[in-house]
């Protein structure tokens, strides 16, 4: 393990940083992960408007979860959101980020 793992293990060990979710892939069984959450806002251009939008953006740690696809869903808390798009992983290839949209 490099350095940059162990300092992911560790961001994702915190309580202050991460938090417990439910992973269920597409015809499998739920999975434990953590899960750092993020929920800015995105600004989108649809010609001369431009509309504000809340998202959901998680990473999740790839040991966790190997084999992430699209319409796959994620349980944190009381709430249920399905993956949307493709996923992408950091440049290490360590951290999936995942775009979420409420189910």
């Amino acid at each position: 393990m490099n350095a940059f793992a162990a300092a992911m293990d560790a961001i994702f060990a915190d309580a202050n940083m991460a938090v417990e979710a439910t992973w269920t892939p597409q015809g499998g069984g739920a999975v434990p992960v953590r899960v750092i959450r993020q929920a800015p806002d995105e600004m989108t251009t649809f010609g001369a408007a431009r509309i504000l939008s809340d998202t959901t953006i998680i990473d999740v740690r790839v040991s966790e979860m190997t084999s992430v696809k699209s319409r796959d869903t994620i349980i944190i808390g009381a709430d249920t959101f399905t993956v949307q798009g493709e996923p992408k992983r950091d440049r290490e290839r360590l951290i999936w980020t995942l775009e979420l949209v409420q189910a």
